[in-house]
């Protein structure tokens, strides 16, 4: 059994995470740390686990007796979190903030199975890629490879209200997003840096912007991109190239049919399809923001990280209906 802890194990991914361990054959969850509810059922803070477990919250950090910490922290707390804390160099760590997911001065793998599966499987520490981040390289990754990433690629995408965190802000209340939407962050999201490292690794290259416009959803959960390319490419030509980029990845699928978010809502999978209008190439993707957006990729990282089936404890239903 793998034996995990997690820390900022209150929030929406701590809490989707203890969901997945919980029904992992191969895991046991040691510690779910959270000081504000040290002592507290975690049921009591997650109640969709009501009848699922008696685990209590706790301040203490037991890291001797685990094989892996999983930080749920927020950004830029995982950094200040290390400085200020040993774990032992045995201890493997999944991080799902975004300190260490731009190459520097670190030996943290970027954990986006479908382009570094082989050093995933090696990786001592690791950094999850962001939800936004990761539903739109698996859109563009494939175009990358073809070489079509040659002029500024246009690209819009909404997320629901949980990828916001489970802290209430102004924009996250119900009175406030029900019925509504809105953008933020335009052309300068955070996202866009780990997307731009990722397309250069496969392509070789990237002088073309990404310009993004993100949008907040009136709904849970969930992530729906689409990205125009510009392209004399024969569509024949790019849909074959999809089709085997993704041919071997566990959760990535190409799709011949128009896709929608509810194919994906609670699952780790991402779904790609294609159309072209002359020279423009429409890409659409989606993913659950809380599973391949984080949670669910992070425990496919740890199959991988401990060499056992990448799809181990992740065959979920899709909320359909």
């Amino acid at each position: 059994m793998i034996k995990i802890g997690i820390l900022g194990a209150a929030g929406y991914t701590g809490g989707e995470l203890i969901r997945l361990l919980l029904n992992h054959p191969e895991a046991e969850i040691i510690f779910a740390n959270s000081e504000s509810n040290a002592g507290n059922l975690v049921s009591d803070v997650h109640e969709g686990l009501i009848g699922e477990t008696d685990l209590r919250f706790t301040d203490e950090m037991p890291f001797d007796k685990v094989d892996v910490v999983f930080f749920c922290f927020g950004h830029g707390k995982s950094e200040a979190f290390l400085k200020e804390h040993n774990i032992p160099t045995n201890v493997k760590i999944i991080d799902l903030a975004q300190d260490f997911r731009i190459k520097g001065d670190h030996d943290y793998v970027y954990g986006l199975p479908e382009i570094n599966k082989a050093e995933i499987q090696k990786a001592q520490h690791l950094a999850n890629p962001g939800c936004f981040a990761t539903c739109i390289q698996l859109a563009l990754l494939p175009a990358a490879h073809l070489n079509l990433l040659k002029d500024d690629v246009a690209v819009n995408a909404i997320t629901g209200s949980t990828g916001a965190g489970q802290k209430p802000g102004a924009t996250t209340h119900f009175s406030w997003r029900n019925n509504n939407l809105s953008i933020y962050k335009p052309f300068q999201h955070q996202h866009i840096a780990e997307i731009r490292q990722s397309l250069k690794q496969v392509q070789g290259y990237l002088d073309a912007d990404i310009d993004f416009i993100p949008y907040r959803g009136d709904f849970a959960r969930g992530i729906f991109c689409t990205a125009v390319v510009k392209t004399p490419a024969p569509i024949e030509d790019i849909i074959d190239v999809y089709k085997e980029f993704y041919c071997d990845a566990a959760f990535t699928h190409y799709c011949d049919k128009a896709i929608d978010l509810k194919q994906v809502v609670n699952t780790n999978k991402a779904l790609v399809h294609i159309e072209k209008y002359g020279n423009k190439l429409l890409i659409t993707s989606c993913i659950d923001n809380l599973l391949k957006g984080a949670v669910g990729q992070a425990v496919q990282n740890m199959n991988l990280m401990f060499g056992i089936a990448e799809t181990t404890g992740l065959h979920l239903k899709a909320s359909a209906f």
